[in-house]
């Protein structure tokens, strides 16, 4: 199967880093291309950044349907045109971080998402109530890095990570989520100090799209998700 992974900032650097992340654990017989952002923020750290990176990440997503892809992931947490990407799409299209709080919902009695910048913690919050997963939500803690650091410093951010998860607990989680795509393939060494389980969105997020593909399952056009009419843009 073909599957788009969508870097939805410019960041080549967290790009390459999603790539080899998750090229090391699709399936043999998936076909992975992670792409980045042609123009947009650097990284994705306010409402702003997630407005001004939908035209690049919705270009990409007709790109995807146009050459045969059957699936397509959107890798920045705040899942930046999630809802106008599967309008406009006839293949599946998975939002990390909508798919993670669902997963993490399964998993345990409450869960806490870490996110890098204290100034998110607004939106994540709201985030997860969007998605009426307020019952399962235990906290919501940063880290008080960038989004850049946790790409460029990984040693760094799983330091800070075991430190702030670690709070987590005692705020009742059972589950963490690391709140962004930076922090791509961190979970399992975190999850291993820490001895509760640690979710890895863009990698939860690969592993639904294939499983997806496989059901043959999308999202419905009935409602929510129809096609836009055609009409002239200026």
């Amino acid at each position: 199967m073909r599957i788009m992974v969508i870097n939805p900032n410019t960041s080549e650097s967290m790009t390459d880093h999603l790539e080899q992340e998750l090229n090391r654990i699709k399936r043999p017989d998936t076909a992975l291309t992670v792409v980045g952002a042609e123009r947009g923020p650097e990284t994705i750290e306010s409402a702003y950044d997630e407005a001004y990176a939908i035209p690049a990440t919705l270009e990409w997503v007709k790109r995807a349907n146009q050459e045969g892809y059957q699936a397509i992931v959107i890798a920045c947490f705040s899942d930046p045109g999630l809802d106008a990407a599967r309008e406009i799409s006839t293949i599946p299209v998975i939002g990390i971080e909508e798919a993670s709080l669902h997963f993490a919902a399964m998993l345990g009695a409450r869960f806490t998402v870490i996110t890098p910048r204290r100034e998110r913690i607004p939106s994540r919050r709201e985030h997860v109530h969007r998605r009426g997963l307020d019952y399962f939500l235990a906290s919501v803690r940063s880290l008080d890095l960038s989004v850049a650091e946790t790409d460029a410093e990984p040693e760094k951010t799983k330091r800070r990570v075991l430190e702030v998860a670690r709070g987590a607990v005692e705020d009742g989680a059972e589950i963490i989520i690391l709140g962004c795509a930076g922090m791509v393939g961190y979970a399992q060494e975190i999850e291993a100090e820490l001895r509760i389980k640690v979710i890895d969105p863009s990698a939860v997020a690969l592993k639904l799209a294939e499983a997806m593909v496989d059901l043959g399952l999308t999202h419905s056009k009935a409602g929510l998700y129809a096609t836009p009419p055609q009409k002239g843009f200026k």
